[in-house]
């Protein structure tokens, strides 16, 4: 028996305007490159899952309509994203045509799954690692069913999680690779489409467990650079210093994602800086209360941070981790005057990097249900276009094309090559004086 796990990979936008632009900037190619060469995280994770009577190959494809499609394999399982899930289906149905068994998870898959049923021999909703053992007992004995619910069977405990099949990789391929340190987010923002929609439980994998994974990248890749597969790396403190302990003795260098509560933690930056982290990325979404205010469902909590961002930048950016701040543009209340308040805090703050990305209505998101509700989904069938972005629903408080007119200026001035040179400057400039300040008040 032999089983291809087959991820799509590659960057998608369907705004030509913004594909040109956003690239030509190369502070913003080079992230957009670093995105889409990460490997599946997911798929690597159930290869290390498998059975030994399984033999597993993983592969990524680009093109999905490419001459060369694979036929030696039994079956497939397929990772995509919601803006690759038309091009999964049309890959899943050459398979198909040639007696290939397909199987298909993920979060679109769980979001969506009366539409992705259509397409396939098999649908895993829900976490994968959950159902994965038994999808491979029946699978080998030929009794596969059409759907396994991880949500059915329950929560996915991550003292059991097994080190993903790194070795599957292509040697030189990849510029980083993903290791997962927890999972889930105790926050409930209404757009977030990240791993929360797979299962609502935060949990954290324990300590031995990540280094076991980051100890094999080691072993395989010579000084490998780590992105964390996480959606709140900081969430949990105590989990996060006891992480930095452990992997200040690694000597690797990586980057996550954490909200902006990290700055409350001086001690816990410092641990940060010290085991290695180059960069953080943090949703502030938008500087802005009023735009905030409801954003996160549970307690309001981003919202109520907004008058504390610039401070938080400065803390966390003087012992010398820089801040990647995201923002969100067409949110409820924003104005074609969110371009320049945005414009002006990021000159203000002196973030080292910036990610602009459109409000995004992802399928089975609380934004999607209430967009939809009323009426202002632009298309019904446009998973395509849940790039980040492209537009895809009508702003409250302006136009789309004020929206899309806006966003491409504001891309020219954030990416303009001297106002990123003169806050990497500045940050190295303000990093010395700190360094020379630390060194006066402890000269050992």
């Amino acid at each position: 028996m032999r089983i291809g796990l087959i991820a799509i990979s590659g960057l998608r936008v369907c705004d030509a305007d913004i594909l040109a632009r956003g690239l030509s900037f190369p502070s913003l190619s080079g992230r957009a490159k670093e995105i889409e060469a990460l490997p599946s995280l997911g798929l690597l994770t159930l290869a290390g899952m498998t059975p030994s009577e399984i033999e597993v190959d993983y592969l990524e494809v680009r093109d999905v309509d490419q001459e060369n499609l694979p036929t030696h394999f039994d079956a497939v399982a397929l990772s995509t994203l919601t803006a690759t899930a038309k091009e999964s289906y049309r890959l899943a149905a050459r398979f198909r045509e040639i007696g290939t068994i397909v199987i298909l998870g993920g979060l679109h898959a769980t979001l969506c799954p009366t539409e992705a049923q259509q397409h396939v021999d098999c649908l895993a909703i829900g976490e994968g690692e959950v159902i994965w053992p038994q999808m491979m007992a029946d699978l080998l004995a030929n009794k596969l069913k059409p759907t396994y619910d991880a949500r059915a069977v329950g929560t996915f405990d991550f003292a059991n999680s097994p080190i993903p099949r790194f070795d599957l990789l292509t040697p030189d391929r990849y510029p980083r690779f993903t290791v997962q340190t927890q999972r889930g987010c105790p926050l409930s923002c209404e757009f977030c489409a990240a791993s929360m929609r797979l299962n609502p439980k935060f949990r954290t994998k324990p300590v031995d467990r990540v280094m076991a994974e980051i100890r094999f990248l080691k072993d395989l890749y010579r000084r490998p650079f780590i992105e964390f597969a996480d959606d709140n790396t900081f969430a949990d403190k105590r989990h996060g210093k006891k992480l930095m302990r452990a992997l200040a003795k690694e000597q690797v260098r990586w980057f996550t994602e954490t909200d902006v509560s990290v700055a409350d933690d001086e001690d816990l930056i410092k641990m940060m800086r010290d085991a290695g982290c180059q960069q953080i990325l943090i949703g502030f979404e938008s500087p802005n209360f009023s735009t905030m205010n409801g954003v996160e469902q549970k307690s309001n909590w981003k919202a109520r941070r907004t008058e504390k961002y610039l401070k938080a930048i400065e803390t966390i950016q003087k012992h010398g981790v820089t801040v990647n701040g995201c923002f969100i543009f067409g949110m409820d209340g924003d104005g074609p005057e969110s371009f320049s308040h945005v414009l002006d805090f990021v000159d203000q703050s002196g973030l080292y990097d910036v990610q602009m990305t459109y409000l995004t209505p992802f399928p089975g998101t609380p934004l999607h249900h209430r967009l939809t509700e009323e009426g202002r989904i632009l298309s019904a069938d446009a998973s395509e276009k849940c790039t980040l972005f492209d537009i895809n629903f009508k702003p409250d408080s302006m136009s789309v094309e004020e929206l899309r007119t806006g966003y491409l200026n504001l891309l020219t001035k954030i990416y303009d090559e001297e106002f990123v040179a003169q806050r990497y400057r500045n940050f190295r400039q303000h990093l010395r004086q700190q360094i020379k300040e630390r060194r006066a008040h402890d000269p050992s």
